[in-house]
């Protein structure tokens, strides 16, 4: 009999969950999250009307075996119908702005747009592509991504371009942040091919296989951008646990806080407000310091580790505009939150709607005020994966080994914080847990 505890029922626990009730050799999971929902960051408010307003992730990317393997699974649980998908040559696609100097600046695209000096950048992007085949190899076994950019393709492209790439997608500050942990396909490309230019045309090292099913074959024939689901990100999450009541053999708790997990003769106790529960093994998917206030004293190597893995606040703000003036989400704080806003704790929902305001009329000219609004604040949403984070994961994972604990470290606390890498690494963990193939 092999009981498994799930600890998160976010879309990394969810994920694990969903791989572990299809093996035969698991007889039991026991899925535990402290809130009243499952979904995690995964969260949309549907309207009577049939409006939809994401507070989380509001598109996924189809490429590549992680976006593949997530297709794959959106498939099987029958929502390819409701599935949303962009085009690269969707307006939306190639109509991409970063605002600089006060100003909005169209990014280049095309050929044209790349041979072309654009402003805010001072001379053609092709130019420094073209230029960085000549650029030594780094000699670190790890940078941040502004000093790997302004090596590479030099300062302004690292000042514009990256670290608003870096700001969008993680929240988070490139002069921090790790190139080897928060782009590894870059990473790679210079340590293999010892250029990024070289790296995209040839390969940077081995990738999982993953065979795309009818909905990754439909998104490669159609050359979809990204994805979204009609009713919401949120309609996969729900899709899961659907999935798993009906699968038969998992547990599914909420407001379910793990309060202490404690190794037993036969695996792990995990210590609940009304009770305790007895597993063979625990997949935790839960934030790395969530994790580390459960662990037991003989984990303190453990412990430390996860307590230093960093993580951010982002306030997500919509905004809806009676007429034809576009639909708005405003993102704001991450790396930066505590400087603008303060404490998380302290400040206010109006606070935070007014300087959205302000944002949508700095930038895009919008000085209408919204017909509607919902403000969420995100506490802690986006681990940080700061300079070293794959020497604090190969650490963690090695004391997990050489002390035989039955546990495994999904979530995107370690090995990506995208919903592609999310799913991808439960479903990692569970092949390594069942010593199956991916």
């Amino acid at each position: 009999m092999r009981t498994v505890a799930v600890l998160g029922g976010g879309i990394g626990g969810l994920a694990a969950s969903y791989y572990l009730s299809k093996s035969p050799q698991v007889t039991k999971v026991i899925v535990l999250e402290s809130s009243s929902r499952f979904g995690g960051w995964l969260w949309s408010t549907r309207r009577s009307d049939g409006a939809v307003f994401e507070h989380g992730p509001r598109g996924i990317r189809p490429a590549g075996a992680v976006g593949r393997n997530t297709l794959n699974m959106v498939d099987d649980l029958g929502l390819g119908g409701e599935i949303l998908p962009v085009t690269y040559s969707h307006i939306a696609s190639k109509n991409r702005y970063l605002y600089v100097n006060q100003r909005l600046h169209r990014m280049p695209s095309g050929i044209s747009g790349l041979l072309r000096t654009v402003p805010p950048f001072s001379r053609p992007l092709l130019l420094s592509v073209a230029m960085e085949i000549l650029v030594k190899k780094g000699k670190e076994d790890d940078e941040s991504i502004h000093s790997f950019v302004t090596r590479r393709l030099g300062k302004e492209l690292a000042d514009i371009a990256v670290d608003s790439l870096c700001r969008g997608v993680f929240a988070g500050d490139c002069r921090k942040l790790s190139v080897r942990s928060c782009f590894p396909v870059l990473y790679n490309a210079e340590q293999h091919r010892g250029s990024l230019t070289l790296g995209m045309l040839l390969g940077s090292g081995p990738t999982p296989v993953v065979p795309p099913g009818p909905l990754a074959q439909r998104s490669i024939k159609e050359s979809w951008a990204q994805w979204s689901l009609s009713r919401g990100m949120e309609s996969l999450p729900e899709a899961i646990t659907e999935y798993l009541q009906h699968s038969g053999k998992v547990q599914l708790h909420r407001e379910a806080a793990v309060k202490q997990i404690s190794p037993s003769a036969l695996g792990w106790k995990v210590h609940l407000e009304d009770g305790v529960i007895s597993a063979d093994h625990i997949i935790s998917a839960l934030p790395a310091k969530a994790l580390s206030s459960a662990l037991p004293s003989s984990c303190e190597p453990l412990i430390q580790q996860l307590q230093h893995i960093s993580t951010v606040t982002v306030a997500v703000v919509n905004l809806e505009y009676e007429g034809s003036i576009l639909p708005v989400t405003v993102m704001m704080g991450g790396a930066w939150f505590q400087e603008v806003f303060g404490d998380p704790e302290a400040v206010t929902e109006e606070h935070l709607l007014a300087r959205a305001n302000e944002a949508v009329r700095c930038h895009l000219g919008v000085t209408k005020a919204p017909s509607w609004s919902r403000v969420a604040l995100q506490r802690d949403c986006i681990p940080q994966y700061y300079k070293g984070h794959f020497q604090k994961l190969k650490s963690m994972r090695s004391f997990i080994r050489q002390n035989n604990l039955s546990l495994s470290l999904v979530g995107s606390s370690y090995d990506g914080v995208s919903v592609n890498d999310v799913i991808f690494n439960g479903q990692t963990a569970v092949s390594e847990l069942l010593g199956t193939g991916v």
